[in-house]
């Protein structure tokens, strides 16, 4: 099992930056991929940016330029680092892992963190 940790939601008026993270314990040698999903609000969950086993970062056309996915290593820690926030960014974001052992090609998550809701005021 892999489990996820997140923390860093918040209020942030529009223009403002926030960086969430996600610490991953368990089976932290037994992870595929990583990344970071959002809900808003009556919507449907959509993937926000992901990172390989192999380091391959993926961020959507959405948020590409103001969004930053980050990995430590060390710390068995990912981030995504939201700048320029818009009041459309307003949603529940979402940890999530792939827990299956690394491998080239294919992501499927389905280890989940708590959830941490990200609010943009105008």
């Amino acid at each position: 099992q892999v489990q996820l940790v997140e923390s860093g939601g918040g209020l942030v008026q529009a223009g403002g930056s926030l960086r969430l993270s996600c610490a991953a314990s368990g089976n932290i040698f037994s992870i595929n991929a990583m990344g970071w999903y959002r809900q808003p609000p009556g919507k449907q969950r959509e993937l926000v940016a992901s990172i390989s086993s192999g380091g391959t970062i993926s961020v959507a056309d959405s948020v590409k330029g103001r969004f930053i996915l980050l990995r430590d290593n060390a710390k068995n820690t990912v981030y995504l680092q939201m700048n320029s926030l818009k009041s459309e960014d307003t949603a529940v974001y979402y940890c999530a892992a792939d827990p299956r052992p690394p491998r080239i090609g294919g992501m499927s998550f389905s280890s989940w963190g708590q959830g941490t809701q990200v609010t943009v005021s105008s």
